[in-house]
């Protein structure tokens, strides 16, 4: 992945390709796989391993003020573009990015579960704001934690926080500041309908504020509010690019076949 700042281009990917490499055993035990090795070791070692072609000569750009919807089928590889273009495999051939980037996947992941709500926070404004200075980083902790209503909970063991008290306290971080690249994967999952309200109000000012963003929602009407452009992705392939009423329409179409 290469980066600079001297295009209007935000985002700029071109005849990317994904394949992963699989290890399959065609529906061998590994009992044997072990004896074909033993006994036939020259045509084991020359097997060739199988792979996984998920996606195919994907090429589109994202200019400033580009909210553009991924949008396919579970498995399409709507997630694995968005980990390419942020740079969670490594330097991609065909992946140019002008600025800074922040992808929204699965912060739980990082989470300390023995460890508080605040220490968590601070944790999370580590991970999410690395471009920024310490102070800064503890003051987005702090408004975040403010922001998430947690109160007095916010100094309990995070493993005793129900799914909605983890939501609130996510998303507050998520949300503390814009960027120039933005990828948000399905980041409103699990937020309770009291919070819900204030939240959404939060993330769209973010989405507003930054130039431009990556939204993968199943929610048609979040994707309507938030985004001027759709992708449908379809065996592994781009088989829309335009406006959302219209992706979301030959979508619906597509699925119904």
């Amino acid at each position: 992945m290469n980066s600079t700042s001297t295009s209007n281009n935000v985002l700029e990917v071109k005849n990317l390709d994904i394949t992963y490499k699989t290890s399959l055993f065609h529906g061998r035990s590994l009992r044997d796989a072990f004896i074909e090795a033993l006994t036939s070791p020259l045509k084991f070692l020359m097997r060739r391993p199988q792979s996984l072609e998920l996606l195919k000569d994907i090429s589109f750009n994202l200019e400033k003020g580009d909210r553009l919807a991924l949008v396919g089928v579970n498995g399409c590889g709507k997630t694995s573009l968005c980990r390419a273009i942020s740079g969670m495999h490594g330097e991609q051939k065909g992946i140019v990015v002008n600025g800074q980037i922040r992808a929204i996947f699965d912060t739980s992941v990082v989470v300390q579960p023995e460890l508080s709500g605040t220490e968590n926070a601070f944790i999370l404004s580590n991970l999410l704001y690395p471009y920024f200075s310490k102070k800064q980083r503890k003051e987005i902790a702090e408004e975040a934690l403010e922001f998430s209503e947690l109160g007095e909970f916010q100094h309990s063991a995070f493993k005793y926080y129900s799914k909605g008290m983890k939501a609130r306290l996510f998303l507050s971080i998520i949300s503390a500041k814009p960027c120039d690249l933005l990828i948000l994967d399905e980041v409103f999952n699990g937020a309770d309908e009291f919070f819900n309200e204030k939240i959404t109000k939060r993330v769209k000012e973010m989405i507003q504020q930054s130039s431009a963003v990556i939204f993968i929602s199943h929610s048609a009407d979040l994707v309507k509010e938030v985004c001027n452009k759709v992708i449908v992705l379809d065996k592994t392939q781009i088989v829309f690019e335009g406006g959302t009423d219209e992706g979301l329409d030959f979508y619906r179409k597509l699925n119904k076949k």
